[in-house]
């Protein structure tokens, strides 16, 4: 995608549907999709590192603790599609579309990404914690007490930091949508 040809067509039509020129737009989504690439790394060096813990040391025998492997690499696996789906999804669109149809897609993009921010982000998480919770007993009783406390604490401080991450992004999404129904 050039921004230069984007440009050229986005100058060339009446700007008369919003406050934000062509360059507002472009900016402002090219952060948001480095920030959706970002979060994709994040989660993916996750679920990599979760994999690669599971084959080489949980599915000795099955049991809870496999289990709560398998949730938690499958909460952050559909996350990880559901981004990368919602990411090509829009810049497939943003090549083919004139200024004033992009606007009026992203208005429906971000509607729709609110249903992943408010429905489908809490219930990933609600599982990957419960996938985390399911792996305590096993870290109670294989690790040492001060391996363990450092297990659980850095485990809870890791999940309060990304859900920080993820509200910010929650309200940056929802001050673009405002934007774009100015």
């Amino acid at each position: 995608m050039e921004n230069d040809n984007l440009n050229k067509l986005w100058d060339n039509q009446a700007n008369d549907i919003s406050n934000l020129n062509p360059k507002d737009i472009i900016t402002k989504a090219k952060k948001q999709r480095n920030s959706q690439y970002i979060s994709i790394t994040i989660m993916s060096l996750t679920v990599a590192i979760l994999i690669i813990y599971a084959f080489y040391y949980a599915f000795n025998q099955w049991n809870t603790f496999n289990l709560g492997l398998i949730y938690m690499i499958s909460s952050l696996t559909l996350r990880i599609i559901l981004e990368f789906n919602s990411l090509y999804l829009k810049e497939k669109r943003l090549i083919s579309m004139t200024q004033k149809s992009y606007h009026a897609y992203l208005k429906k993009y971000y509607k729709a990404r609110q249903k992943l921010n408010y429905v489908i982000t809490p219930i990933c998480i609600a599982v990957y914690i419960f996938g985390f919770y399911l792996l305590l007993p096993y870290f109670k009783e294989y690790f040492s007490k001060g391996f363990y406390n450092y297990i659980l604490i850095s485990g809870i401080l890791s999940l309060i930091f990304v859900i920080a991450i993820i509200i910010n992004s929650i309200i940056k999404e929802q001050r673009f949508l405002k934007q774009l129904h100015k």
